[in-house]
């Protein structure tokens, strides 16, 4: 095991981005409802956002809800749904004092019309901050991502605005949610699980990936700098020697 606090020689990822895996798990654990574990999760969310700003990123993706999740029970959905309204009016203020930009990334299709409201209010708000770009993937897939960026790009084909021998990588770029990010140096992923989950699939093509056994609700300050410490020992070719 890795210490946990960060060293003299650790190096910070301009973009993070974490699949908040175990909220679940965390509550059945303790003989709590699955909503309670999200609840826990939100409050770790809140560290982890003023912990990521502090050492110096730039950039943190929190996979919050995914198209798949539509699958859950709806009590638990419209709990998420509830949550996020919570911590939107409860910590907007907050994050845009400390200069915190929030995007959301997702598709807005099948979101109720207050939720689609309230994050266009949070991205507002925020617009101009500057200290860490702070995108939350909410009905969020990356296979949906990338169908909606072909759709795009097709229509532009389509209008004569584009021909197809213009499609580069720098073009479906600047047709994903995160256009104009870099793309993530980092993926933590805790639970204790080893999969991708439909996650930024483009934009990781070259990332670092860290999976720690620890339930989300559980992942604190010292194990986000235990993943920077786990990153800073990889060697990043990007395809190179």
């Amino acid at each position: 095991m890795l210490p946990n606090k960060r060293s003299s020689s650790t190096q910070i990822p301009t973009h993070v981005a974490i699949v908040m895996d175990g909220n679940g798990r965390w509550a059945q654990s303790r003989g709590q409802s699955r909503i309670k574990g999200h609840q826990a999760g939100v409050k770790t969310v809140r560290k982890i956002v003023d912990h990521a700003a502090s050492v110096g990123a730039k950039y943190l993706t929190l996979y919050s809800f995914s198209t798949e999740n539509w699958k859950r029970p709806a009590e638990e959905i419209q709990a998420l749904f509830g949550l996020l309204k919570t911590f939107v009016g409860q910590d907007l203020e907050r994050l845009n004092r400390e200069n915190v930009k929030v995007r959301v990334v997702g598709s807005k299709v099948n979101l109720p019309a207050d939720i689609l409201k309230l994050l266009d209010k949070v991205e507002t708000v925020t617009s101009k901050n500057t200290k860490l770009n702070l995108n939350i993937a909410f009905n969020y897939g990356g296979r949906d991502e990338i169908v909606r960026m072909v759709q795009n790009i097709s229509r532009n084909v389509s209008a004569g605005k584009l021909s197809p021998e213009q499609i580069t990588e720098d073009v479906v770029g600047a047709n994903l949610d995160t256009k104009g990010q870099p793309d993530p140096d980092l993926i933590i992923r805790t639970g204790g699980e080893s999969r991708i989950s439909n996650f930024l699939l483009w934009q990781s093509a070259y990332t670092e990936f860290v999976l720690l056994d620890v339930l989300w609700p559980d992942f604190t300050p010292d194990a986000f700098d235990e993943a920077l410490e786990i990153f800073s020992t990889r060697t990043r070719r990007l395809g190179g020697i």
